[in-house]
């Protein structure tokens, strides 16, 4: 449960990072990032980044609010919730852009799934 836990943490700075790069930095770092991104498009995409930016930042508020969550069958059952969001926003990206996105959001997702599971 502690290694689900750390898990979640880590997911969650991951999304906050998500966040700061979608909705601040989507001109300056996200061409670095985003490489196979035409580079003219990260100006007229700002706003659209920005907005899945936000969605990003929900999804590590409420894997933070889930360790916050002092009964723990309601703290599984948030976590489980948030981390199946994560999960399956990884396969979506990793069908529609970047089998990277994979490894990077899905897999560290399904990974706590199965240890809150277990």
């Amino acid at each position: 449960m502690i290694i689900a836990k750390v898990l979640i943490v880590i997911i969650a700075f991951l999304h906050l990072y998500f966040l700061i790069l979608e909705m601040f930095l989507w001109t300056t770092r996200g061409p670095k990032v985003f490489r196979n991104f035409p580079k003219d498009l990260f100006e007229p995409t700002k706003t659209l980044a920005a907005n899945q930016g936000l969605y990003n930042g929900f999804l590590a508020a409420g894997l933070f609010w889930s360790l916050l969550i002092s009964d723990e069958m309601w703290q599984k059952n948030i976590a489980l919730f948030f981390l199946s969001c994560v999960a399956i926003a990884g396969f979506y990206g990793a069908l529609t852009a970047s089998k990277k996105i994979f490894y990077i959001q899905a897999l560290p997702a399904i990974l706590a799934i199965v240890l809150f599971l277990v």
